[in-house]
């Protein structure tokens, strides 16, 4: 079976798609990561333009592939570029996204071993998940969509509560004085805010599934306006919980808070519990999605049957996500992911924009 872009999926579920995609181990690090950067309660700050930054990239992705109907930028790019830059640029998406499936796979299971199974083999961790995210995968992206409109609202729900009942402890103080040093940290900050975005270069293949792609806009860009709300919740409930000193140090510092509060007599006296559970469903749907991209990418540019892609692709997300060898090594990877997303946002969409702003102008100028 080829993968086709006749699977269809709805406005809804793209947007979905995209959350499911974006919102993994970022809900875990971000605010770690933009405290030690901007190292002032302004984190939220950088947050918020970070995300405004990447929503215009986006959207320049989303109108380019809205001028290629049925096809994803796998297949354009080669009629944009020529064949020989349009393959390399593909190619490189794909070693993109099976970077960051196995660093997703490796941080769930690296959470799971901290905090639920310690002592297990890591190995033991992650060949159940990347078993059952293969039987997903080998379904197409209709049965992909299906299940992420399922844990989508239940992760949301249990983050909502869980942010709700860390209110108690929640210090507004903590989050002033608000630009108390100007500016300057605030933009420091935005590179950590971008990358926790890095993979919504699968904006350029959802749009070919969609049912109707004239809603790509709409649908693409809410579902982003959806995650940036998450995530500004985030750095500011657990800042202001915690404060900037213990996010910064903290290894897993939205946990931490969990950690840091009980509800007597509530049906979980303890939060970190399910939400643990709930966002190991949530990062095991991220890996999927980084799986499938992969695995979509691989088979239209060597016009290969799909299931045999899946299954060799198995082993080599098993030896990504083994590579690093400690938590250091981890985090240094996912910096590196985030350098290789910008430098990605520079070379795919602006470039194949470029080219293709080029050439509309060019059949205007003939007609």
């Amino acid at each position: 079976m080829f993968i086709r872009t006749d699977d269809k999926i709805t406005a809804a579920q793209t947007a979905v798609f995209l959350n499911n995609t974006l919102l993994g181990a970022g809900i875990l690090t971000l605010p770690r990561s933009v405290s030690q950067t901007v190292k002032t309660p302004d984190a939220w700050i950088s947050v918020l333009l970070g995300g405004v930054i990447v929503m215009l990239a986006v959207l320049v992705m989303v109108k380019i592939s809205q001028q290629f109907p049925g096809q994803t930028v796998f297949q354009y790019a080669g009629r944009l570029t020529g064949r020989f830059i349009g393959g390399a640029l593909s190619l490189l998406l794909i070693l993109y996204f099976i970077t960051i499936a196995g660093f997703e796979i490796r941080t769930l299971a690296e959470v799971t071993l901290f905090f639920l199974l310690e002592g297990t083999p890591i190995w033991a961790v992650i060949l159940p998940f990347l078993w059952l995210s293969t039987y997903l995968v080998s379904g197409g992206i209709n049965s992909i969509a299906r299940v992420y409109t399922i844990v989508f609202p239940i992760s949301i729900m249990i983050l909502l509560i869980s942010f709700l009942l860390s209110l108690r402890i929640f210090d507004i103080e903590h989050l002033r004085p608000v630009l108390g040093n100007g500016v300057a940290p605030v933009f420091a900050g935005l590179k950590s805010t971008v990358l926790i975005f890095t993979g919504c270069e699968v904006t350029m293949t959802l749009v070919a599934f969609m049912q109707d792609p004239k809603q790509a806009v709409k649908a693409i860009l809410g579902g982003l306006a959806v995650l940036m709300g998450i995530y500004l919740l985030t750095v500011v409930i657990v800042i202001g919980g915690i404060s900037i000193g213990s996010a910064s140090t903290s290894t897993w510092p939205t946990i931490d808070l969990m950690r840091s509060f009980e509800v007597p007599g509530f049906f979980f006296e303890r939060m970190e519990f399910p939400f643990m559970v709930i966002w190991l469903m949530q990062m095991f749907c991220n890996f999927s999605s980084f799986f499938f991209q992969a695995s979509l990418g691989l088979s239209q540019i060597f016009k290969l049957k799909v299931h045999p892609i899946i299954y060799a692709l198995v082993p080599l997300l098993f030896i990504s996500a083994m590579v690093p060898k400690s938590l250091s090594d981890l985090f240094a990877l996912g910096d590196a992911i985030g350098r290789m997303g910008v430098v990605l946002f520079l070379l795919v969409p602006v470039l194949l924009s470029i080219v293709w702003l080029i050439r509309a102008k060019g059949l205007k100028q003939h007609v």
